[in-house]
């Protein structure tokens, strides 16, 4: 899972015999740290070893560890036929006949229909890409990152023209951030291959960063959202607690590592501006080097050599450090308040082994659909559909959005839509709920 493959026909669901047979019981005993088994369609692994080489990382295996991961497996698989001389050798067995498909009780009929949709969507060409959207917005990129140099070429290194430079180049940092997203959900090619060279390509030399940080974060993110232990956007290093379980629990415990009740008002200082020139930084380059990915790390270099060999004959090489400092600081501000938006504000909680599609949408949530809206966020004002179906392209989540929502109507499965200040806004509204919650644990339990 949230590893790749070619786009393509899926895997059959009697193309791998074996005899062995196994009950849930069975299967959900082996989801300790080096014991990993897990079922799709109804077959059941062994993926202990398999997690060590796994494209998207040990840890989106191992949260799916003794459960049914057919609808995740699908969700980041597009050729599952390409992926079956990986799976041989760790098929085990199947299910006994008497077993049900669905483990922890969840509803087979709401997994049928959610399965027959995405048949459907696939029929109709929803997942194909239109070649023009990405060559269109890649174009605009490339168009914000050199109107910089023509404005310095032109105009100089005034104040004016200085923060111009920097909301130009936050800008097109914001949008390579989108894009960089699509490649890497392998939602721009045909050929999955593509997806990944051009992934390494944008968030490397175009945003300095690196691919396999990004791919091992956000897949396990897509593979348990909001879900604690598991999904790793919710670490926020005791700085804040989140949703209405984590602060009862911290409270009870006394523990007080931030005055949390404040965390609403903190967030400003902590949180918009410091989240990718500080954090993500240390962490990206403390993991290359960790790991010593020696590939993502020239990538990472390309893009500093760049910018500093565009950028220190205008401002010299201290001008050019604090330059760079204040673009990350304005997209930092963007990029926190886009994606957690959608999350934060959501339920968040310990695994309750939902179904792909309950699992989701208790996560997420959408914004109003408008051209700005949709430029601005990347189409992640489409975040239920994203969430649901990772690798399609965005362009086509308009078209999918009523067919999904349909769906959920039909078994009471909430749907949110929020218009854009709203959801923003229910960011501190929940972060102040949460802190409330903390303080009358933590003061009465």
């Amino acid at each position: 899972m949230g590893g790749g493959g070619h786009r393509g026909k899926h895997l059959g669901s009697g193309e791998i015999g074996s005899c062995a047979q196994y009950t849930w019981e069975e299967v959900q005993k082996h989801n300790s740290t080096d014991d990993h088994w897990l079922v799709i369609e109804r077959k059941v692994y062994n993926v202990s070893e398999w997690t060590k080489r796994h494209p998207g990382g040990r840890r989106v295996l191992e949260h799916y560890a003794g459960e049914d991961a057919t609808d995740a497996f699908t969700a980041f698989h597009l050729d599952q036929r390409f992926v079956q001389k990986f799976m041989k050798p760790l098929l085990l067995g199947e299910l006994a006949p008497s077993e049900p498909s669905q483990d922890h009780g969840k509803n087979a009929a709401l997994v049928e229909d959610f399965r027959a949709l995405r048949k459907q969507l696939e029929t109709q060409g929803f997942f194909r890409t239109s070649p023009l959207f990405f060559i269109l917005y890649i174009g605009h990129i490339l168009l914000l990152e050199a109107l910089p140099l023509v404005l310095l070429w032109n105009f100089g290194n005034g104040w004016i023209i200085t923060v111009l430079i920097a909301v130009l180049l936050a800008t097109a940092q914001a949008q390579a951030g989108w894009l960089q997203h699509d490649l890497g959900h392998l939602s721009v090619f045909k050929n999955s291959t593509w997806d990944h060279l051009a992934h390494k390509f944008v968030i490397g030399q175009l945003k300095g960063a690196s691919a396999n940080w990004w791919n091992h974060q956000h897949y396990q993110h897509h593979s348990k959202p909001n879900v604690f232990s598991k999904d790793p956007d919710l670490n926020t290093l005791e700085i804040l607690v989140l949703g209405d379980i984590q602060p009862v629990e911290y409270g009870i415990k006394k523990l007080k590592h931030m005055p949390y009740n404040h965390q609403h008002k903190y967030f400003f200082l902590i949180g918009p501006p410091l989240l990718i020139p500080v954090f993500f930084s240390v962490h990206i380059f403390r993991t290359l080097c960790l790991n010593r990915d020696w590939v993502d790390f020239v990538w990472y270099l390309s893009y500093y050599t760049r910018f500093f060999l565009c950028y220190v004959p205008y401002y010299g090489f201290l001008g050019a450090v604090l330059l760079q400092t204040f673009l990350r600081f304005l997209e930092s501000h963007w990029y926190v308040w886009v994606t957690q938006m959608n999350h934060i504000p959501m339920d968040i909680d310990y695994e309750k082994h939902d179904d792909w599609l309950s699992m989701q949408l208790k996560a997420t949530c959408n914004v109003e659909q408008s051209f700005f809206n949709d430029w601005f966020t990347g189409h992640l004002n489409f975040q239920i559909e994203h969430h649901v179906f990772p690798t399609m392209p965005r362009h086509n989540y308009v078209h999918v959005a009523p067919l999904l929502r349909e769906l959920c109507e039909k078994y009471g499965v909430q749907y949110q839509v929020k218009g854009l200040w709203e959801a923003m806004s229910d960011i501190i509204g929940s972060l102040r709920k949460s802190g409330e919650l903390w303080l009358d644990a933590y003061l009465h339990k």
